[in-house]
């Protein structure tokens, strides 16, 4: 990635050689394809893994995975959910193309991507599940933004989990969950990460 680049741009200009790599997670084998301007393209990284495995989906949940990368919270979700239905976002174009193809490499059916700025594309639209790990370098004001929405797109019963490192100032980020929510859990932590849960409070 170029200098200045972040994998949240939504037309990365950096190249690089693709990667196909296989990882098993919560008992389900997949096949990923990675490449350049993409968030950790070589391997899933430890928060993600920490989000996965504490993440509770359950079989018929509608979930939403925001900022979804080449796919694979949602990719598990999917697995987790097969009376279900998963969506996955980002506003990385290539991203959005690489979800797309692992999806249909490992044929899971369940699942859709669409590229979007957060919940533009996204309308009218509420989750059993939504998972994030946020755009810190974005700013404050984007991370907030998308707490907020989060809230917005939760079913009554509705589950946000939230992955981030410690030292990138999850646990502040947490605070924010807490205000917005009305309650925050940290469910997990490991290796430098955190996972948070919030449920919709009542209006």
């Amino acid at each position: 990635m170029r200098c200045g680049e972040q994998y949240f741009t939504r037309r990365p200009s950096s190249r690089g050689s693709r990667q196909v790599f296989a990882v098993t997670l919560r008992g389900h084998g997949f096949q990923l394809t990675t490449e350049a301007g993409v968030f950790s393209r070589r391997r899933v990284d430890r928060g993600t893994r920490l989000l996965i495995g504490h993440m509770e989906v359950r079989p018929t949940d509608r979930v939403l995975d925001l900022g979804c990368g080449y796919g694979i919270v949602g990719m598990v979700a999917a697995r987790l959910a097969p009376q279900g239905q998963v969506v996955l976002v980002d506003i990385n174009e290539r991203a959005v193309a690489l979800t797309q193809e692992n999806l249909r490499a490992n044929d899971i059916s369940n699942a859709q991507a669409l590229g979007g700025d957060g919940f533009a594309p996204l309308v009218g639209q509420t989750f059993d599940v939504i998972a994030l790990n946020p755009p810190v370098r974005a700013g404050n004001a984007v991370v907030h933004m998308l707490i907020a929405q989060a809230r917005d797109h939760l079913s009554p019963a509705g589950r946000f989990y939230l992955v981030g490192r410690t030292q990138q100032g999850v646990i502040r980020i947490a605070a924010k969950m807490g205000e917005t929510f009305g309650w925050v859990e940290e469910v997990a932590k490991g290796g430098g990460y955190r996972v948070y849960l919030a449920h919709r409070a009542p209006i």
